[in-house]
């Protein structure tokens, strides 16, 4: 049998088709597509067209290998959303986190209600670009007028192979409209800024059925499946997938590195917050503590503005030569969505002719600094001593951003799965179609990749 996760980041989109043979999970890449922020009338935004006919054609894919998945599900990264009008059109421009026309807003919002109360009900930190903000900039603007629905982004996708509409939780609380104690929506906040809590749907749970292609994707791609929902939070797929314990902490490395721990009990003191720390849903309602830290990000803008000169080993190469060691905050605004991450690296270090290499070494530096805080904040705020770093997604492949981590934490580091997203999509499917729980699906995991350790 054959599950088929599609997994869309930022940059770009995998449809991955995993099967089990003798309780090892077997994963096959069979599509790939680009995907990116598109400035259209000086809005940043996302082509969502394109990115349901990229969702589409990689389905079709698997008819013509002759590998039909029995199941499909659908991760994207958190915050952005799709609304439709009454007659199910989507309201463009369907905007991507970074636009800057949240500037302000949570000033704005915080007159409504205050930053710790806003936390202590949702467990979210505040970060400009979070859907509640954004849903205030479409109401101030006059956008949510035409609303009758609303949609996270895989959300919308899955509507598109179903012609249903719902949900999923995992997404849904990344916005600071979830309540963190009820795992519903927060009726009363939502109500509070003035949204019409009726383009809100029941939130679904990771790991339940949705639908099957409607007719018009049936005739499309050439066969049926059954659509489920993964975690379709990028990063609580990837969580998901993580063979982790009570002393263990995780970083999904990509564009951004989310550093945390799992947990039973959301942390809804304001302190948790001022430390940059938020309480995102997971799968059985686990509680996903964590930093987000621009990640990959930092080294994707520095390669192109260099115009892809050198591949990814030799920017790391040329970082392991220098002897630099100035740090950076890599949460830094000016790191946000600069003209040039080069310069604005230079001009944070103070610097205007610092060589690339040394730039170079700073990220590095930097992230695994930034690493070694958060594990001490995590370690303060669960009363627990960490003793293991998990690190899966594509980042895990950096050999030097990993043996540097383990040098400065002095925790052991393993890796060892780096397709973690779309692993924990598919295993969420798993636990569907096996009525198996995470514990469970974990287990495969273990079973099926080669975890190994990084010495500092």
């Amino acid at each position: 049998m054959y599950h088929l996760a599609i997994d869309i980041g930022a940059s770009s989109g995998r449809h991955i088709l995993g099967s089990l043979d003798c309780g090892k999970l077997k994963l096959e890449e069979i599509y790939r597509f680009e995907n990116g922020i598109k400035e259209v009338d000086g809005n940043l935004t996302w082509d969502i067209d394109a990115l349901t006919q990229s969702v589409i054609n990689g389905i079709k894919k698997c008819a013509e290998l002759g590998k039909i998945p029995d199941t499909v599900a659908i991760d994207t990264w958190g915050v952005d959303y799709v609304l439709l009008d009454k007659n199910n059109n989507v309201l463009k421009p369907v905007f991507a986190y970074r636009d800057p026309r949240t500037d302000g807003i949570p000033e704005k919002v915080d007159e409504i209600i205050s930053r710790k109360d806003l936390f202590a009900r949702t467990g979210i930190q505040s970060i400009n670009f979070n859907t509640i903000y954004q849903l205030y900039a479409d109401k101030l603007s006059g956008k949510l007028e035409g609303a009758e629905h609303f949609m996270m982004i895989p959300d919308y996708l899955s509507y598109r192979l179903t012609g249903i509409m719902a949900n999923e939780y995992t997404n849904a609380t990344t916005g600071s409209l979830v309540n963190a104690r009820t795992n519903d929506w927060d009726y009363e906040l939502i109500e509070t800024l003035g949204f019409n809590k009726d383009l809100f749907l029941p939130l679904a749970k990771p790991a339940t059925l949705l639908g099957v292609f409607s007719d018009e994707i049936r005739e499309k791609v050439g066969f049926n499946a059954k659509v489920v929902h993964a975690p379709s939070h990028d990063t609580a797929s990837a969580v998901a997938a993580c063979p982790i314990d009570d002393k263990s902490v995780y970083i999904s490395s990509g564009t951004w590195s989310l550093i945390g721990a799992e947990n039973i009990n959301p942390t809804l003191g304001f302190e948790a917050s001022e430390a940059g720390f938020t309480n995102e849903g997971g799968v059985e309602y686990r509680y996903r503590f964590l930093e987000n830290i621009m990640g990959m990000w930092l080294f994707q803008n520095i390669r192109k503005n260099l115009n892809k000169k050198y591949t990814y080993d030799e920017m790391m190469n040329m970082a392991m030569q220098s002897d630099y060691d100035k740090l950076i905050n890599p949460n830094d605004s000016s790191f946000t969505a600069p003209q040039s991450m080069v310069e604005a690296i230079r001009k944070y270090l103070g610097d205007k002719d610092l060589p690339i290499g040394d730039i170079l070494k700073s990220v590095y530096l930097s992230l695994a600094n930034s690493y070694n805080a958060a594990v001490k904040t995590i370690e303060k705020f669960s009363n627990k001593r960490i003793e293991n770093i998990f690190i899966v997604g594509g980042g895990s492949k950096d050999k030097y951003l990993n043996e540097l981590t383990s040098k400065i934490t002095g925790k052991k580091v393993t890796i060892g799965l780096s397709e973690a997203t779309a692993t924990g999509n598919i295993l969420s499917q798993i636990m569907y179609s096996e009525n198996i729980d995470l514990q469970k699906a974990r287990e495969i995991v273990k079973n099926s990749f080669d975890i190994k350790e990084i010495k500092g």
